[in-house]
């Protein structure tokens, strides 16, 4: 077996353990933790996927992330992807989870949010390319590049939460 995730319902209660590739073959609910990450000044980090990653090859992405483990936590997930995926060793803050009808295949995305103050070094197998964009930048780009399709939707879902200043 290759990578094995955990089969869940639209509850997202566990079912069983499966292969990620049947997951996806078979359209069954899974889950994936994603992080936003922020620097400081308040700014996203934004990236382009590598050209040999399998999914979303060249396409540039607001998040980091991937699969959650079986037993894992999405926060478990979320601090282990961005320490794979950028050397940063931080506890992402959960923020929202949806079921996310998905490009390739539906999934329930956990969406996280750390502000990083260490310097990152990006994984080159992930990461071809990256920048640090204010928001009204990135909502210029996620209209008119070629985006991870499933980002754009968790961007608007985003976007649409309340500010720190607004009531919750």
């Amino acid at each position: 077996m290759g990578e094995l995730v955990e089969r869940v319902d639209e509850h997202d209660e566990v079912l069983g353990v499966v292969d990620r590739r049947d997951a996806i073959r078979h359209g069954w609910l899974h889950r994936i933790a994603t992080i936003v990450c922020r620097d400081s000044a308040g700014r996203i980090f934004v990236h382009r996927r590598a050209d040999g990653v399998s999914r979303f090859p060249g396409q540039l992405n607001w998040m980091l992330g991937g699969a959650v483990d079986v037993a894992e936590s999405y926060e478990d997930a979320a601090a282990r992807e961005l320490a794979e995926e950028l050397r940063v060793h931080a506890r992402p803050r959960f923020v929202f989870k949806f079921l996310c009808r998905g490009a390739i295949s539906p999934y329930w995305l956990g969406l996280h949010e750390v502000v990083v103050t260490e310097q990152v070094q990006p994984d080159p197998a992930e990461v071809a390319w990256y920048d640090w964009l204010g928001e009204s930048e990135l909502i210029d780009l996620v209209r008119h590049r070629a985006f991870v399709p499933d980002a754009r939707e968790a961007f608007e879902r985003y976007r649409a939460l309340p500010q720190p200043s607004e009531p919750m």
